[in-house]
């Protein structure tokens, strides 16, 4: 049997009580002082500790029992001293006070808290007689605040350490707005008289009045320890912690009040304010209609609640909220402008603006309604107008790093890299910590190939998005090959952006349905990467046990994907201009059994209606190579390449693991029959061609410089690249001149059809991949088109879907696990011909042969997850991993 330490004991439970009573919380801190002294009577600290609790509960004789406690054990402590002496003169004990004092200093104990108390008691306080106090105050009275303070000064010279001309000459200052001689007058009435709780709540206000929550908190604590049972003191004090972000303190403080006031419809109100704060909404609502109940003419509350609502997505109650705090002020520019965000949330954008507009009429330089605008004027697609309101609300104010950043978005989707990066480093100028702003600043140099100025903020990435703000997981993903951090990133950003409750499902059949009811929902039913993968799938269903649905919101094109999706489902909806919420009622009221989402976090996302629960099974699949974060998204499409099971953990949705790959195919798509020259696309006649696709953002400066050391190795050769932006371009060719390879032995592909695209892929030699971010669509192209691809197996879902579909092609021989590995295989292929001839040839062989490009097959796969996932729901059971089989 093991012994346990009488003295850790004793240490452990004391060293709770500390904490406690730092936190505030005396109740149990004076219990575990007591459990402290149970064990260990004579321990000074633990009964100097309850005297100073009792102090604060105003029971003032028994704290002195403790302190003389303390004393009897230490009696050199300094502490214990002041703490006794202070107990004393709060009993009115001065002359007794004075005598301790001076036996004190005579034993050589000293202390700055003795020195300061002795300093006090050395001042005789005098104040005027009720004639002049009389005067005084009728002057106060008449609002005469000058000659109130020329009369306050006046008596001075009479009454040089008067409390009451102080406070007096505060107030005057303080009606007259002069905040800081009111503040230094009231300081001097707490020296005059420290024991008058007036001063120290005036200086409470004044700081608070200043912004200055810290010191405010300070001086209302003081004015606590005074009045301890004065509940608007415990409410002044809440609000102030939750100003300083302390709110479990402040709920503390304010659960103290309102149990002493449970009435007041203030304390309440400030208790939903704190429930709020933490992102407690619902809690938060619970309060403010209580508030309400008693109080239903309080604007403030009603705005508040609407600001709950809105966080928890219910923005129709939300806009009645600050439509009744509009009935009760209809000059409040905040609920106008906070109407036009829910509208815009629900899709009514017209009315948005609207009612920005009436907040602006209000409050004319308000930027937060001109940003607000801009953001509607966006999403109608007027960019040009919505630039105008950029410029005001950034004009109106110059600190203001959202409507830099927007600023920013807004120029990067104009093309105007440079001048997106300049918005982005002002608003990062503002708020160092905006880590939204930072994390599009960094893609936008991934897009720039500007690797200098993203390796000067390397040291950043592993923590951004991750800790306080939310950065979008995309843009983040080719930053870093970090799974878990890519689950931490997402998980940030989803409890964040959407908080909102997800609807009531309907109540679950009693019957397994004959046809499940697939929802896919995407902004890219049209000619996009997006269908040219997945057009077959939709043609391929089996419409004996699935009725498919389709819900674009993406922009209306008349073209030949959206043509062949609206002939392949059963009921194409546009829902462009349907609020999130409304989107997801519309699938409920279709009976969607499974709702697909195409997008995730990738550009035109539509999150928010999978937040709702638009079905009772919601699968990510396709379009987001990652993992939502989201609880409201139950499964994850993937293989048993891009997420192994060692690896399941860095996602937070149960996987349907697909046999082959998880990329869906169509095994349909056009190579275009027109004859392409190498001359045409500015290649040479002779020499290799290495090629990569990427977009330019996946590029970084590792993958480059193998790429740059393959140049010089093998003679003659160039890299074939996908033409995007000019500084892209520019950097690229800089980096090869740095590199020793002449810029000219990049070559840029210009944009063509994409049948021709696929075509020209078979003037290349070999497709050399990167590596945080793979080719995806850009690999099913390649070896659908017949050119083989290298690739480096990474740790996340990004960095290994060419591993996937070189695995479903069967040719993992392609596949490579380092650096070196990778560009020791790729100059084997590209100095040994008939090597790569070889390769060449099984590809050609296995291109029809093998499952990658089977649509049919990968359909009935991808349908056998679905009803898996379905079955599990059906009786019951929570989502879990699923294996489909070959």
């Amino acid at each position: 049997m093991e012994l346990t330490s009488r003295n850790a004991t004793v240490a452990s439970i004391f060293e709770k009580g500390l904490q406690a009573h730092n936190a505030g919380d005396l109740s149990s801190a004076e219990q575990l002082y007591k459990e402290t002294l149970a064990i260990q009577p004579n321990h000074c600290e633990a009964n100097h500790n309850i005297g100073m609790v009792l102090a604060a509960k105003n029971d003032l004789d028994k704290a002195l029992k403790f302190f003389k406690y303390a004393l009897d054990t230490s009696p050199n402590v300094s502490l214990f001293w002041a703490s006794y002496i202070d107990v004393l003169i709060k009993l009115d004990r001065i002359t007794e006070s004075k005598t301790l004092i001076k036996a004190v200093k005579d034993a050589g104990i000293h202390c700055e808290k003795i020195e300061t108390i002795s300093k006090l008691l050395s001042v005789e306080y005098q104040d005027p007689g009720p004639k002049d106090a009389q005067k005084l105050a009728e002057l106060i009275e008449a609002q005469k605040f000058d000659d109130a303070i020329k009369t306050c000064l006046n008596l001075m010279d009479t009454y040089p350490n008067s409390a009451v001309l102080n406070i007096n000459l505060g107030k005057c200052y303080f009606e007259l707005g002069q905040i800081e001689p009111a503040i230094a007058s009231y300081k001097i009435a707490t020296e005059y008289q420290p024991k008058w709780a007036a001063s120290f709540i005036m200086l409470g206000q004044l700081y608070s009045s200043q912004e200055d929550p810290e010191q405010a908190v300070n001086y209302f604590k003081k004015a606590i320890d005074l009045q301890p049972g004065d509940t608007d003191l415990l409410a002044a004090l809440g609000a102030e912690l939750l100003k300083n972000e302390s709110f479990e303190q402040a709920i503390d403080y304010l659960n103290t009040s309102i149990r002493q006031n449970p009435n007041s419809s203030f304390i309440l109100s400030i208790l939903g304010d704190a429930h709020n704060s933490k992102a407690d909404h619902k809690s938060a609502i619970g309060y403010y209609e209580q508030a309400i109940a008693l109080d239903p003419t309080d604007a403030t509350t009603h705005f508040n609640m609407g600001n709950a609502l809105q966080a928890l997505g219910n923005s129709t109650a939300a806009i009645e909220s600050y439509q009744k705090a509009l009935n009760i002020n209809p000059v409040d520019a905040d609920a106008y402008n906070n109407v036009g965000i829910s509208l815009r949330e629900l899709g009514r954008l017209e009315e948005a603006i609207d009612s920005c507009t009436n907040a602006i009429k209000i409050k004319p330089n308000y930027p937060a309604a001109y940003n607000n605008i801009g953001l509607i004027l966006q999403d109608q697609g007027n960019l040009r107008i919505a630039n105008e309101f950029y410029n005001i609300a950034n004009k109106i104010t110059p600190n203001y790093a959202e409507g830099y950043c927007n600023m920013g978005l807004f120029l990067r989707d104009r093309g105007d890299q440079i001048s997106a990066i300049e918005f982005y480093n002002m608003a990062i100028k503002i708020n160092p910590s905006y880590a939204a702003a930072r994390a599009h600043k960094l893609y936008q140099q991934a897009y720039n190939c500007d690797w200098v100025k993203i390796e000067e903020e390397r040291h950043l990435i592993p923590s951004l998005g991750i800790l306080k703000q939310e950065t979008s997981p995309f843009s983040m993903l080719v930053m870093e090959d970090a799974p878990l951090h890519h689950r931490l990133r997402s998980e940030n950003f989803t409890k964040k952006s959407w908080p909102q409750e997800p609807l009531k499902l309907a109540i679950k059949p009693k019957h397994k349905p004959n046809r499940l009811r697939i929802g896919y929902f995407s902004a890219d039913f049209h000619n996009h990467a997006t269908m040219y993968l997945m057009a077959k799938i939709f043609e391929s269903h089996d419409r004996e046990r699935f009725e498919i649905y389709a819900y674009s919101f993406g922009p209306h094109r008349d073209d030949e994907m959206r043509h062949r999706l609206t002939d392949a489902v059963d009921v194409f909806t546009d829902v462009r201009m349907k609020g999130d919420k409304d989107v997801a009622l519309l699938a409920q009221k279709n009976k969607l059994d499974i709702a697909v989402d195409l997008k995730g976090y990738t550009g035109g996302s539509r999150f928010g209606i999978f937040a709702y629960r638009a079905a009772p099974i919601q699968i990510s699949y396709l379009g987001y190579p990652g993992t939502s974060g989201a609880e409201v998204i139950d499964y994850l499409v993937a293989d048993k390449v891009v997420i192994t099971k060692q690896l399941e953990s860095s996602y937070s949705e149960s996987i349907i693991r697909l046999p082959n790959s998880y990329q869906a195919t169509d095994n349909t798509r056009i190579i275009s029959n027109r004859t392409i020259t190498k001359s045409e696309m500015g290649l040479p006649e002779e020499g290799f061609v290495f090629c990569c696709f990427n977009s330019n953002y996946k590029i970084s400066s590792v993958e480059f410089k193998i790429w740059m050391r393959l140049l010089k190795k093998v003679n003659g050769s160039v890299l074939w690249l996908l033409k995007s932006n000019q500084l892209a371009e520019d950097n690229l060719r800089s980096e090869a001149e740095a590199q020793g390879i002449q810029s000219e032995r990049l070559i840029f592909a210009k944009p063509v059809p994409h049948a021709e695209h696929l075509t020209r892929h078979r003037l290349a030699d070999l497709f050399i991949d990167t590596f945080n971010v793979n080719a995806h669509t850009t690999a099913s192209d390649a070896l659908w088109a017949g050119l083989p691809i290298v690739t480096k197996l990474g740790k996340g879902f990004a960095a290994r879907v060419a591993g996937s579909l070189l695995t479903a092609i069967h040719l993992p021989e392609l596949i490579t696990v380092t650096e070196q590995e990778y560009e020791k295989l790729i100059l084997e292929l590209a100095t040994n011909p008939k090597r790569l001839s070889a390769i060449k040839q099984k590809l050609a062989a296995n291109r029809l042969s093998t499952p990658l490009f089977n649509s049919e097959l990968f359909t009935k796969h991808l349908e056998d997850g679905y009803e898996q996932a379905y079955d599990r729901y059906f009786v019951g059971k929570n989502t879990d991993t699923i294996n489909v089989l070959d």
